[in-house]
């Protein structure tokens, strides 16, 4: 076969050209692309940890005003239930205020119907004195037909009502 018969001819220019391409293949890729492929990485590897250093950074700058916008939610939340137990308390003395301002025009009204009551009783206890003496007198003229005079029967009565 002829083409056996080549090789030992043309071997040694295919080696020769074999090591020719991968040596124009191991510079031009090694050398030259490598170094920009490596820089490529390194600096989205500075990008990706600059941007996560950020982040970090965002993300502590959004705890801290979380922490103070809880902070201040707690203080205007105590703020707030302090100005209610004060109006709470406003409210509880003005309605106590009130209500003893209505308790003594209570207590005066109910003084001035004792006194009224008590005056309507004096002068229906002096109605029934009266009636009661005179009733005496009648009742011991017609019983034992004397004549009781209005001073003696005035007395009697009053005994006898315990006055």
């Amino acid at each position: 076969m002829p083409q056996i018969d080549q090789i030992s001819t043309i071997y040694a220019s295919q080696l020769f050209w074999l090591v020719l391409v991968f040596a124009l293949i191991y510079f031009g890729i090694g050398r030259a692309m490598l170094p920009k492929i490596e820089r490529t990485i390194e600096g989205r590897d500075a990008k990706i940890k600059g941007d996560l250093a950020a982040a970090e950074m965002a993300r502590a700058e959004a705890d801290a005003a979380d922490d103070a916008y809880r902070a201040k939610l707690g203080e205007t939340r105590h703020e707030a239930q302090a100005a209610a137990a004060k109006a709470k308390a406003d409210a509880a003395l003005a309605a106590e205020k009130k209500i003893k301002t209505a308790d003594a025009a209570i207590a005066a009204k109910v003084e001035k119907a004792e006194a009224e009551l008590q005056a309507q009783r004096d002068e229906a206890v002096a109605g029934i004195e009266a009636v009661a003496v005179e009733a005496a007198q009648e009742i011991v003229a017609k019983v034992s037909g004397l004549k009781v005079d209005k001073r003696a029967a005035t007395k009697a009565v009053k005994t006898a009502l315990g006055a």
